[in-house]
Order: structure tokens, then sequence, then C-alpha cells
């Protein structure tokens, strides 16, 4: 009777290791593995909703409960998330793109640990770059070393090129509305390009701004009868913001809501949403086209599988 010669031949394993040393080992395996992150998208049909105050206060939200998050400022060239929380970057993702920074150097840390990536304000070339050059941000983040539950990507508002690229590279999509016409309109004109053209069938609804949980509902309601009507989408109403004049205290402050006033009914129903996004479902497979983290999630589901098997 022969030996194999070598332990690495494929599928064969030695008599005397037990199933229980072959399972520690994946578990082992398992645990220095990247886990999957939970990639959300804030985006707008047009600007002034408070977009940008959505993804800084439910990223500062998530980090209070534990979760390691990472905001990307991804309005290129009208960025102001730094400006909003009162920071400083000395580099921002300009640098990155020409080439003068790797992403982890330009990574500044805010309130409740929350890691963000700045960009740059008022820079032309930022807010024309390429498709290939926003795929070659996403790529970037696959280098990152940090450890990460959830990326909270704040895009542009519109139907630019990198919103298309950021939300179509995401997990998740949040469309904020509030109370005008145009808000409307516009959030209608943003889900029915990235349905129709880029495959895009799930969406989350947030009012901003709302005067009663009732007007919150209305505006879904709003949006929710002409796309049933016109389009193959679903769409899931995920809560209203209070109009609250904390809120534009903790904005002159530079600072989120739910830091500076955190029994506010603003920072009250961002720490909500962050308790539902948190069970939000991970995807188990890459969807086939670019996404961030894609090897993260690939990985994780090699792992799932070799459990199962």
């Amino acid at each position: 009777m022969t030996r194999p010669l070598q332990n690495d031949l494929v599928g064969w394993r030695p008599m005397y290791m037990s199933n229980a040393r072959v399972d520690q080992a994946a578990g082992l395996r398992r645990m220095t593995e990247p886990r999957p992150v939970r990639v959300i998208a804030v985006t707008s049909g047009k600007g002034g909703v408070g977009k940008t105050n959505v993804s800084v206060n439910l990223g500062v939200a998530m980090a209070e409960e534990g979760q390691r998050v990472m905001l990307l400022d991804a309005d290129l060239g009208l960025a102001n998330v730094d400006v909003m929380l009162g920071l400083h970057p000395e580099y921002d993702l300009s640098h990155v793109i020409q080439g003068q920074r790797t992403l982890e150097e330009v990574i500044v840390t805010g309130p409740a640990g929350l890691h963000i990536v700045p960009a740059s304000s008022g820079t032309k070339a930022m807010a024309e770059l390429s498709p290939m050059e926003h795929a070659g941000v996403i790529r970037a983040f696959s280098e990152l070393n940090h450890e990460l539950d959830v990326l909270i990507i704040d895009t542009a508002a519109g139907i630019s090129d990198s919103v298309v690229s950021f939300s179509r590279a995401a997990q998740e999509v949040i469309v904020v509305v509030c109370d005008e016409p145009a808000s409307i309109t516009d959030a209608y004109a943003l889900i029915k390009l990235l349905s129709r053209e880029y495959g895009i069938q799930r969406f989350r609804v947030l009012a901003n701004m709302a005067h009663s949980a009732q007007e919150g509902r209305e505006l879904f309601a709003k949006i929710s009868r002409v796309t049933e009507r016109y389009l193959d989408v679903t769409l899931d109403f995920i809560g209203a913001v209070p109009f609250d004049d904390y809120l534009r205290k903790a904005i002159k402050r530079q600072k989120a809501v739910v830091e500076a006033y955190p029994r506010s009914r603003a920072a009250m129903a961002f720490k909500t949403l962050a308790q539902k996004a948190d069970k939000w479902p991970i995807p188990t497979g890459a969807a086939g086209h670019l996404e961030f983290f894609v090897e993260r999630l690939i990985n994780s589901n090699a792992s799932l599988m070799e459990v199962r098997s």
C-alpha cells in the first residue's frame, strides 16, 4: 500500500487529524480574514435636503453603538463633511487620486471614533473625474487594512457619473427627501436612472426635516405612487428625521447632533435609523459588477461554504 508523500495533496487529510481540529483551523482562518463590510450610499435627487447631515449623524450614531464605521465624502467637488465636524485635514481624496498620498494616509478620526475620508471642495478637476477614476477610488478601498463593519458614502446630489458609480458600488442606497416638490421629482428621476440603466431595484427612503411622522409617511406615499406605476423597484420607508432647532444649533457648533444634543428629537431619530441599518442583511456574494470591498464578500462567502461542507 503506497502512502501519499505530501500532506498538501488535494483532498487528502491525515487520519489522525480529527474533524474538531479541522473545524478549529477553519475557525481561526475566519477570525483572521477581513469580515464583509456593510456599504451604504446616502444620496438625493437635489441638494439642500440635508443629505450630508444624514450621512454624518448616521455614521456617528452607528459608531456610538460600537460599530467600526468609515464615512467617505464622495461629493468630490463640493465636499463638506470635514467642515460640518470642524475638522481640518491636511490631505484629502484629491491627493490620493494624484498619487501623492495613499488612502490610509488621508483618513482622519472624528467623533465616536468615526473614520473619515475627506474630499476637496471647489476643485473642478475632482468634480469632473471620469467613471474610470471613480472605479480607481472604489478599488483603493480593497487595499485598506482597517477592520470595518460599515462604510457610509455621502454622494453628491443629482444624477452625475459619481453618484451613479458610488451608488452602484454600494449594497444599500438611502434616498433622502424633504417636503419640496423639486425634492420629490428629482428623487424619482434618480431612482428611475439607477433602476432602469443600472439595475438597482431596492431603495431605502428617508424623509428629512419632517414636521411630523405623518408628513414623512405622506412624502413616501407620493414617491411610491409614481414608482409603482412606472418603475419595477422596491421602496422601503425607513423613517423620518424631524425638523429640529437643535440640529441647526449643532451645525453652527460644527458637531453631529447625536453628539452635541443626544436627547434631541433629531438625535433620537438618527439613533433609531442606526439600529435599523444594523439589521439590514449583508449580501453573501458579489453582485457581478464593481463594488466596495468585493473581495471581503467573496472571501466571507467562501468561508461560509467551507463551514457548511
